[in-house]
Protein backbone atom coordinates (compact mmCIF):
# COMPACT_ATOMS: atom_id res chain seq x y z
CA UNK A 1 0.00 0.00 0.00
CA UNK A 2 1.27 3.66 -1.12
CA UNK A 3 1.44 6.22 1.88
CA UNK A 4 0.19 9.28 0.83
CA UNK A 5 2.60 12.20 1.75
CA UNK A 6 0.74 15.22 3.48
CA UNK A 7 3.07 18.16 3.48
CA UNK A 8 2.69 20.47 6.33
CA UNK A 9 1.53 24.04 5.24
CA UNK A 10 2.69 26.77 7.65
CA UNK A 11 -0.40 29.04 9.11
CA UNK A 12 -0.73 31.95 7.44
CA UNK A 13 1.01 34.76 9.79
CA UNK A 14 -1.03 37.02 11.99
CA UNK A 15 -1.70 40.41 10.47
CA UNK A 16 -0.78 43.42 12.73
CA UNK A 17 -3.66 45.87 13.32
CA UNK A 18 -1.75 49.06 11.65
CA UNK A 19 -0.75 51.45 14.60
CA UNK A 20 -2.81 54.18 15.77
CA UNK A 21 -1.29 58.01 15.94
CA UNK A 22 -1.14 58.33 20.00
CA UNK A 23 -0.43 62.04 21.13
CA UNK A 24 -1.07 63.74 24.37
CA UNK A 25 -2.22 66.84 25.05
CA UNK A 26 -1.22 68.51 28.53
CA UNK A 27 -1.85 71.96 29.50
CA UNK A 28 1.34 72.26 31.53
CA UNK A 29 3.60 71.21 28.49
CA UNK A 30 4.16 67.77 29.48
CA UNK A 31 2.61 66.07 26.55
CA UNK A 32 2.90 66.51 22.76
CA UNK A 33 0.66 69.74 22.58
CA UNK A 34 -0.64 72.24 24.56
CA UNK A 35 -3.58 72.50 23.18
CA UNK A 36 -6.63 70.12 21.24
CA UNK A 37 -6.45 71.85 18.16
CA UNK A 38 -2.64 71.66 17.90
CA UNK A 39 -3.10 67.52 18.42
CA UNK A 40 -5.64 67.49 15.64
CA UNK A 41 -3.50 69.69 12.61
CA UNK A 42 -1.29 67.30 13.43
CA UNK A 43 -2.88 63.84 12.67
CA UNK A 44 -2.12 63.53 9.08
CA UNK A 45 -5.10 63.51 6.85
CA UNK A 46 -6.77 60.48 6.73
CA UNK A 47 -4.90 58.84 9.42
CA UNK A 48 -6.58 57.46 12.52
CA UNK A 49 -5.22 58.55 15.82
CA UNK A 50 -5.97 58.99 19.58
CA UNK A 51 -5.74 62.23 21.20
CA UNK A 52 -5.50 61.60 25.11
CA UNK A 53 -6.12 65.19 26.87
CA UNK A 54 -4.86 65.22 30.45
CA UNK A 55 -6.95 67.32 33.15
CA UNK A 56 -7.28 70.65 32.82
CA UNK A 57 -9.06 73.51 31.13
CA UNK A 58 -8.39 74.03 27.37
CA UNK A 59 -10.28 77.26 25.73
CA UNK A 60 -10.24 78.22 22.05
CA UNK A 61 -12.21 76.73 19.13
CA UNK A 62 -12.01 73.48 18.17
CA UNK A 63 -12.24 72.11 14.58
CA UNK A 64 -11.99 68.68 12.96
CA UNK A 65 -12.13 68.56 9.70
CA UNK A 66 -13.59 66.29 7.22
CA UNK A 67 -10.48 64.57 5.92
CA UNK A 68 -9.42 63.78 9.27
CA UNK A 69 -11.85 60.74 10.04
CA UNK A 70 -11.45 58.27 13.07
CA UNK A 71 -9.91 60.29 15.63
CA UNK A 72 -10.84 59.25 19.07
CA UNK A 73 -10.30 61.84 22.11
CA UNK A 74 -9.80 60.70 25.86
CA UNK A 75 -10.31 62.75 28.59
CA UNK A 76 -7.35 61.37 31.18
CA UNK A 77 -8.90 62.92 34.27
CA UNK A 78 -10.89 60.66 37.33
CA UNK A 79 -13.69 62.08 35.82
CA UNK A 80 -15.10 64.19 32.45
CA UNK A 81 -14.97 67.31 35.02
CA UNK A 82 -11.07 67.06 35.00
CA UNK A 83 -10.88 67.54 31.21
CA UNK A 84 -13.27 70.72 29.64
CA UNK A 85 -12.74 71.41 26.29
CA UNK A 86 -14.56 74.98 25.74
CA UNK A 87 -15.21 78.50 24.28
CA UNK A 88 -16.95 81.36 25.18
CA UNK A 89 -18.87 83.11 21.86
CA UNK A 90 -22.68 83.29 20.70
CA UNK A 91 -24.25 83.64 17.52
CA UNK A 92 -24.05 87.89 18.17
CA UNK A 93 -20.76 88.01 19.43
CA UNK A 94 -19.23 90.37 16.89
CA UNK A 95 -16.31 88.58 14.68
CA UNK A 96 -13.03 90.45 14.57
CA UNK A 97 -13.67 91.16 10.79
CA UNK A 98 -16.59 91.86 11.05
CA UNK A 99 -20.10 91.03 11.15
CA UNK A 100 -20.72 88.32 14.01
CA UNK A 101 -20.37 84.72 14.55
CA UNK A 102 -24.03 83.18 14.02
CA UNK A 103 -25.16 80.37 15.44
CA UNK A 104 -23.06 77.23 13.83
CA UNK A 105 -19.70 79.67 13.82
CA UNK A 106 -20.43 79.63 17.84
CA UNK A 107 -19.76 76.27 18.77
CA UNK A 108 -16.78 75.80 20.87
CA UNK A 109 -16.21 72.43 18.94
CA UNK A 110 -17.46 71.87 15.39
CA UNK A 111 -17.05 67.84 14.09
CA UNK A 112 -17.03 67.15 10.45
CA UNK A 113 -14.75 64.31 10.53
CA UNK A 114 -16.88 61.04 10.60
CA UNK A 115 -15.83 58.27 13.47
CA UNK A 116 -15.41 60.68 16.14
CA UNK A 117 -15.01 58.98 19.72
CA UNK A 118 -15.46 60.90 22.73
CA UNK A 119 -14.67 59.51 26.29
CA UNK A 120 -14.61 61.05 29.56
CA UNK A 121 -14.50 64.67 29.16
CA UNK A 122 -16.64 68.10 28.94
CA UNK A 123 -17.82 70.51 26.18
CA UNK A 124 -18.97 73.67 26.91
CA UNK A 125 -19.56 77.40 25.62
CA UNK A 126 -18.74 79.34 28.89
CA UNK A 127 -20.93 82.72 27.10
CA UNK A 128 -22.02 84.65 29.91
CA UNK A 129 -25.27 85.95 29.18
CA UNK A 130 -25.93 87.96 31.97
CA UNK A 131 -22.56 89.66 30.94
CA UNK A 132 -23.36 90.98 27.71
CA UNK A 133 -27.05 91.87 27.66
CA UNK A 134 -25.96 93.85 24.26
CA UNK A 135 -25.80 90.70 22.54
CA UNK A 136 -29.85 89.40 21.86
CA UNK A 137 -28.68 86.40 19.85
CA UNK A 138 -27.33 84.35 22.54
CA UNK A 139 -27.42 80.99 20.76
CA UNK A 140 -24.26 79.57 21.84
CA UNK A 141 -23.12 75.83 20.69
CA UNK A 142 -20.99 73.57 23.04
CA UNK A 143 -21.19 71.16 20.23
CA UNK A 144 -22.15 71.34 16.18
CA UNK A 145 -21.48 67.95 14.68
CA UNK A 146 -22.75 67.12 10.96
CA UNK A 147 -20.44 64.03 10.41
CA UNK A 148 -21.63 60.03 10.42
CA UNK A 149 -20.86 57.53 13.23
CA UNK A 150 -20.17 59.51 15.86
CA UNK A 151 -19.85 58.03 19.49
CA UNK A 152 -19.71 60.15 23.17
CA UNK A 153 -19.62 58.34 25.85
CA UNK A 154 -19.23 59.64 29.82
CA UNK A 155 -19.17 63.19 28.26
CA UNK A 156 -20.85 66.17 29.42
CA UNK A 157 -22.18 69.09 27.28
CA UNK A 158 -22.82 72.51 28.77
CA UNK A 159 -24.60 75.58 27.96
CA UNK A 160 -27.62 77.65 28.02
CA UNK A 161 -29.01 78.18 24.47
CA UNK A 162 -28.08 75.37 21.59
CA UNK A 163 -26.39 73.31 23.56
CA UNK A 164 -25.64 70.46 21.56
CA UNK A 165 -26.32 70.89 17.97
CA UNK A 166 -27.10 67.62 16.64
CA UNK A 167 -26.74 68.49 12.46
CA UNK A 168 -25.54 66.91 8.99
CA UNK A 169 -23.50 67.77 5.63
CA UNK A 170 -26.44 68.92 4.10
CA UNK A 171 -30.34 68.56 4.22
CA UNK A 172 -31.64 65.19 3.43
CA UNK A 173 -27.90 63.72 4.55
CA UNK A 174 -28.34 61.37 7.20
CA UNK A 175 -25.89 61.51 10.25
CA UNK A 176 -26.13 59.08 12.99
CA UNK A 177 -24.23 59.99 16.62
CA UNK A 178 -24.80 57.70 20.00
CA UNK A 179 -24.61 59.42 23.10
CA UNK A 180 -23.93 56.76 25.99
CA UNK A 181 -23.78 57.61 29.59
CA UNK A 182 -23.96 61.45 28.57
CA UNK A 183 -24.93 64.74 30.57
CA UNK A 184 -26.37 67.70 28.23
CA UNK A 185 -27.36 70.86 30.45
CA UNK A 186 -29.23 73.95 29.01
CA UNK A 187 -32.17 75.92 28.61
CA UNK A 188 -33.70 76.77 25.28
CA UNK A 189 -33.75 74.23 22.49
CA UNK A 190 -30.47 72.58 23.77
CA UNK A 191 -30.59 69.82 21.92
CA UNK A 192 -31.15 70.44 18.54
CA UNK A 193 -31.31 69.87 14.78
CA UNK A 194 -31.71 67.53 11.89
CA UNK A 195 -28.66 64.40 12.81
CA UNK A 196 -30.44 60.82 14.12
CA UNK A 197 -28.89 61.23 17.42
CA UNK A 198 -29.70 58.21 20.18
CA UNK A 199 -29.01 59.21 24.03
CA UNK A 200 -29.15 56.55 25.69
CA UNK A 201 -29.19 56.05 29.58
CA UNK A 202 -28.25 60.09 29.41
CA UNK A 203 -28.54 62.55 31.83
CA UNK A 204 -30.80 65.24 30.35
CA UNK A 205 -30.51 68.81 32.77
CA UNK A 206 -32.74 71.74 32.21
CA UNK A 207 -31.30 75.07 33.63
CA UNK A 208 -33.87 77.75 35.41
CA UNK A 209 -33.86 80.37 33.18
CA UNK A 210 -36.43 82.49 35.34
CA UNK A 211 -38.75 83.34 32.71
CA UNK A 212 -42.13 81.91 31.42
CA UNK A 213 -41.60 79.31 29.56
CA UNK A 214 -38.43 78.23 31.70
CA UNK A 215 -37.28 76.55 28.16
CA UNK A 216 -37.43 73.84 25.77
CA UNK A 217 -35.22 70.38 25.43
CA UNK A 218 -35.54 69.64 21.96
CA UNK A 219 -35.82 71.41 18.18
CA UNK A 220 -35.63 68.67 16.00
CA UNK A 221 -35.27 69.54 12.51
CA UNK A 222 -35.32 65.83 10.87
CA UNK A 223 -35.91 65.77 6.95
CA UNK A 224 -38.87 64.00 6.30
CA UNK A 225 -36.98 61.23 4.80
CA UNK A 226 -34.93 60.17 7.46
CA UNK A 227 -37.07 58.20 10.01
CA UNK A 228 -34.98 58.59 12.97
CA UNK A 229 -34.30 61.69 14.76
CA UNK A 230 -33.48 62.29 18.55
CA UNK A 231 -34.11 59.27 20.53
CA UNK A 232 -34.31 59.04 24.29
CA UNK A 233 -33.64 55.66 25.87
CA UNK A 234 -33.87 55.08 29.68
CA UNK A 235 -32.83 58.26 30.07
CA UNK A 236 -33.47 60.99 32.65
CA UNK A 237 -34.89 64.58 32.65
CA UNK A 238 -34.33 66.85 35.38
CA UNK A 239 -34.24 70.79 36.36
CA UNK A 240 -34.46 72.87 39.46
CA UNK A 241 -37.25 75.00 37.02
CA UNK A 242 -40.49 75.33 38.56
CA UNK A 243 -43.05 72.36 37.84
CA UNK A 244 -44.88 72.94 34.46
CA UNK A 245 -42.04 75.47 33.15
CA UNK A 246 -40.13 73.50 30.60
CA UNK A 247 -41.18 71.95 27.36
CA UNK A 248 -39.79 68.63 25.98
CA UNK A 249 -39.60 70.04 22.73
CA UNK A 250 -40.66 72.20 19.50
CA UNK A 251 -40.12 71.52 15.66
CA UNK A 252 -38.01 73.52 14.29
CA UNK A 253 -38.38 74.37 10.77
CA UNK A 254 -34.51 76.02 9.35
CA UNK A 255 -35.20 78.82 6.97
CA UNK A 256 -39.15 78.22 6.97
CA UNK A 257 -37.97 74.23 5.43
CA UNK A 258 -41.30 72.49 4.53
CA UNK A 259 -39.27 69.33 4.93
CA UNK A 260 -38.51 70.04 8.03
CA UNK A 261 -40.71 67.60 9.99
CA UNK A 262 -38.66 66.74 13.47
CA UNK A 263 -38.62 64.12 15.39
CA UNK A 264 -38.03 63.47 18.91
CA UNK A 265 -38.99 60.24 20.79
CA UNK A 266 -38.67 59.76 24.54
CA UNK A 267 -39.16 56.30 25.83
CA UNK A 268 -38.79 54.11 29.10
CA UNK A 269 -37.33 57.51 30.94
CA UNK A 270 -37.92 59.04 33.86
CA UNK A 271 -38.94 62.53 33.70
CA UNK A 272 -39.03 65.13 36.50
CA UNK A 273 -42.23 67.59 37.45
CA UNK A 274 -40.62 70.22 35.06
CA UNK A 275 -42.23 68.84 32.38
CA UNK A 276 -46.55 69.71 31.81
CA UNK A 277 -49.06 67.57 30.86
CA UNK A 278 -49.06 69.03 27.02
CA UNK A 279 -45.14 68.80 27.47
CA UNK A 280 -45.17 69.92 22.99
CA UNK A 281 -45.35 73.49 21.85
CA UNK A 282 -45.41 75.09 18.39
CA UNK A 283 -42.70 77.04 16.88
CA UNK A 284 -43.58 80.29 15.55
CA UNK A 285 -46.58 79.64 13.28
CA UNK A 286 -45.17 75.40 12.49
CA UNK A 287 -47.50 73.39 15.13
CA UNK A 288 -46.35 70.92 17.48
CA UNK A 289 -49.26 67.96 16.39
CA UNK A 290 -47.60 68.19 12.68
CA UNK A 291 -43.80 66.82 13.80
CA UNK A 292 -43.06 63.82 14.71
CA UNK A 293 -43.30 63.63 18.49
CA UNK A 294 -44.46 60.54 20.80
CA UNK A 295 -43.60 58.91 24.27
CA UNK A 296 -43.48 55.36 25.26
CA UNK A 297 -43.62 53.90 28.71
CA UNK A 298 -42.02 56.89 30.56
CA UNK A 299 -42.51 56.96 34.34
CA UNK A 300 -42.08 60.40 37.16
CA UNK A 301 -43.84 63.01 38.07
CA UNK A 302 -43.58 64.68 34.35
CA UNK A 303 -44.33 61.81 32.76
CA UNK A 304 -48.76 61.61 32.73
CA UNK A 305 -50.61 60.66 29.85
CA UNK A 306 -52.73 62.83 28.55
CA UNK A 307 -54.42 63.48 25.45
CA UNK A 308 -51.46 65.91 24.14
CA UNK A 309 -48.68 63.68 24.50
CA UNK A 310 -48.85 60.88 21.90
CA UNK A 311 -47.96 57.75 22.97
CA UNK A 312 -46.22 54.60 20.62
CA UNK A 313 -47.88 51.40 20.74
CA UNK A 314 -45.82 48.63 21.57
CA UNK A 315 -45.99 47.15 17.76
CA UNK A 316 -44.51 50.81 16.86
CA UNK A 317 -42.13 50.84 19.76
CA UNK A 318 -40.53 47.99 18.39
CA UNK A 319 -39.58 49.98 15.41
CA UNK A 320 -37.96 53.07 17.43
CA UNK A 321 -34.81 50.88 19.66
CA UNK A 322 -31.58 52.40 20.07
CA UNK A 323 -30.10 49.10 17.48
CA UNK A 324 -32.62 50.15 14.44
CA UNK A 325 -32.23 54.61 14.67
CA UNK A 326 -28.43 53.29 14.22
CA UNK A 327 -28.13 50.61 12.13
CA UNK A 328 -28.78 52.35 9.03
CA UNK A 329 -27.41 50.77 5.47
CA UNK A 330 -24.28 49.81 7.00
CA UNK A 331 -25.52 47.84 9.93
CA UNK A 332 -23.38 50.00 12.08
CA UNK A 333 -23.83 48.63 15.72
CA UNK A 334 -21.67 50.92 18.31
CA UNK A 335 -23.57 49.49 21.12
CA UNK A 336 -22.30 46.44 20.85
CA UNK A 337 -25.29 44.52 21.10
CA UNK A 338 -26.20 41.58 18.91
Amino acid sequence: MRRRMFLAIPAAAAIPAPRRLRLTVAADGTGDHTSVQAAIDAVPAGEPAIIGVRPGTYLGQVIIPAGKPMIELRGLGRSPADVVIADDRANGTPKPDGGTWGTSGSASVTVDGAGLRVTGLTFANLFDEAAHPEITNRQAVAVLTRADRLVFDRVRFLGNQDTLYVNSSAAGVIARAYFRDCYVEGDVDFIFGRATAVFDRCHIHSLNRASTPAGYVTAPSTDRTNPYGLLFHRSRFTSDAPPGSVFLGRPWHPSQDPEAIGQTIIRESWIGAHIPAAPWTDFGTWPWEEARFAEYRNTGPGATVTPDRPQLTRQEAAAYTVDAALRGTDGWNPCGRG
